[in-house]
Order: structure tokens, then sequence, then C-alpha cells
């Protein structure tokens, strides 16, 4: 940590020109390792630890080429040997190739190969760690980033939930409230009724009203939590999403235990959402969910062949991406215009 505190403090102690230049080829060095060993870590560095990287990657560098020369050395000779034996009969050793030659000549450069490969490795693996340490962020700035982000998803939660709750609002407002108050206008005209037979037809009516209020809070309590996410777990949940939809649903679940409830919570609003969405915005004919993972990982995938055009900026979807980032996933849309929609999530089980 005083390490990475040292070079911090030091980062505009280097003089200009020095400090460009190394600068630029410490952002070469971070396109070589995105281009060839995939590493994408953000770029957290002032000039003084960019010096520092290419300072140390010298001595890295020359290591590798040592391997590789070794390595292509060794081929040559190889080939060279081979060709003695049995092509020109000129043996360069001055030994015939007799099988057991021949044999412990193959096990010794398949060794030396796997200790090549190896080093080779090896080397890939420490520049890694020194472009880490030198070019991304110390731990001390990652530990306080990663407070900072805690703070901010922490603050999404809360108005994920305020949105959740006013959601709920206005679907008891508009649905199970309006249904109640016709419900009870048509009994106050049926005791009002002097024909018996109008009062038999408001009261029927009236039943009819009550099984629609009925169904309407179902359908409230279900958006809200449902039962079967608690005692049937996520795969059966998923399936009542694929049952009650209007669109054809087909569920692909490949998870080998099941996730915690939080991860299971997020998991399944964020197909509901997506099937909703896809059933009233995007026009389309069919939805594909998977949902894949292991003891540490799940991954769901939501693939619709609407219209596309989604919004992530809106309010279901936005709110679906504070409750991943709450619990420290990822969230993706892509919805171009035309189609098709994918949104996809992963959200971490540890």
């Amino acid at each position: 940590m005083a390490y990475s505190l040292a070079f911090s403090r030091g980062r505009r102690t280097v003089p200009g020109v020095v400090a460009d230049t190394t600068r630029a080829a410490a952002e070469l060095e971070r396109r070589r390792l995105r281009t060839f060993l995939d590493e994408r870590g953000p770029a957290d560095y002032g000039p003084l630890r960019a010096l520092a990287y290419l300072v140390l990657r010298v001595p890295v560098g020359l290591l590798g080429g040592v391997i590789l020369f070794l390595l292509a050395y060794g081929a040559a000779m190889a080939a060279e040997l081979a060709a003695s034996w049995w092509i020109t009969g000129d043996y360069m050793d001055g030994i015939p190739p007799t099988p057991w030659i021949v044999v412990y000549t193959a096990v010794f450069g398949l060794v030396l190969l796997f200790l090549a490969v190896q080093g080779l490795a090896g080397v890939a693996a420490l520049e890694r760690t020194v472009a880490r340490r030198c070019l991304g962020p110390s731990p001390l700035e990652e530990y306080e980033r990663r407070i900072a982000r805690l703070s901010v998803t922490r603050a999404q939660v809360v108005d994920a939930v305020d949105d959740e709750r006013r959601r709920i609002e206005r679907d008891l407002h508009d649905g199970v409230q309006q249904r109640l108050v016709a419900l009870g206008m048509l009994i106050g005209r049926a005791r009002r009724a002097g024909d018996a037979d109008r009062a038999s037809d408001l009261l029927r009516q009236a039943h009819e009203e009550s099984a629609r209020a009925l169904e309407d809070l179902r359908e409230v309590a279900w958006r809200v939590y449902p039962a079967a996410l608690d005692g049937e777990g996520l795969r059966a949940a998923l399936e009542t999403v694929a049952e009650r939809s209007p669109l054809p649903v087909e569920i692909g679940y490949a998870v080998p235990e099941r996730p915690p409830r939080a991860v299971e919570t997020a998991a399944y609003f964020v197909v509901c959402e997506a099937v909703t969405n896809a059933a009233k915005h995007s026009g389309a004919s069919r939805v594909n969910v998977d949902v894949t993972g292991s003891a540490t990982m799940i991954g769901v995938r939501i693939e619709d062949d609407g219209s596309g055009g989604a919004d992530p900026a809106g309010g279901g979807l936005a709110g679906l991406a504070r409750r991943v980032a709450a619990l420290d996933g990822e969230f993706a849309v892509s919805s171009p215009p035309g189609g098709p929609t994918l949104i996809t999530a992963n959200l971490p089980c540890g």
C-alpha cells in the first residue's frame, strides 16, 4: 500500500516532456495487453507510475525474449537433428538413431517444450500483475471507489423501492380501487331496485365485478412478490411468468443449485419486466429466456424479436439496472431500431 501511495503522491513530479512520452508509451502497452492478453482493467495512473511500469517492463520483456529465443533455437535444432537422422543420413552428433535414442531425445525435447510454454505463461501473468499494480488503481483507491459505488447503488436501491411503491399505488388506484367503487355502486343500485329481476341482474354484475377486482388484486400481489419464488424457487416462478404472458415465452434454465434469495428475486424481476415490456411495447411474437449459472454467478439473458428501440433510461429498465447494481452485478440492454432487443444481467452469488 505504501508503494502505491508513493506513486499516487508523485504523479506530477515528472517533467512535462518525459511525462507525455511515458504516458503515450504506457497507453501503447495497455493496447497491446488488451489485444493479446485481454487485460481490460481501468486506467488510473500518473506519469511516475507510467515510468515505473516501463522500467519494470524491460526485464520482463527481456525474460520473455530469452524464452522465445530458446524455444525457436530448440525447434531449429530438433528439425536439424530429425533431418540428419532420417533424410541426409549425416548424423550431426555421430550417434545413429536407435529406438532408445529417439525416445530419449523426444522425451527430453517435450520436457523442454513444456518448460518453455510454462515460462511464457508465467511471463504473461507477470506482465498482467505489473500492469495492474502500476497502471491500475492502488488498493486504497480501489477500496475508496468500491465504497463510493456502494453508496451510489444504495441510494439507487432506495429510489427503486420508491418507484416500485408508486407503481403499486398506481395499480391499486387505477385498477382495484376503480373496480371496488363500481362494485359498491352495483350493490347500492341492487338494494334500491324495486324489481326482483332487476336486483338479481345487478347482483350478478356485482359478482362478476368482484371476481375481476380479485383478479386485479392477485395480479398486483404477484408483481410485488410471487409466492412461487419462496416455495418452489426461481424456475417455477419463471414458468409461471411464461404461462401468464400473452406471448410465447421459452424458458431455458441451467443452474445447478438454488441461488441466494436476493439473487433469485433480482433475476425474477429482470425476466418479468423484460417479458412485460416485450408484450406491451415491442410488437414481438416470441421471447426467449435463458438463465445459466454456477455457484458464484447467475446469468440472465432475455431476447425478443420485436421492433427494438427500448430506452435503457426508461423507468422500468432503469429500476432493474439499479436493482442489479445493488448486488454488485452487471446489467445491459441492446435494443437497436428494428430489433431484436437483448437484455442481460450477471448477478454474483457470493
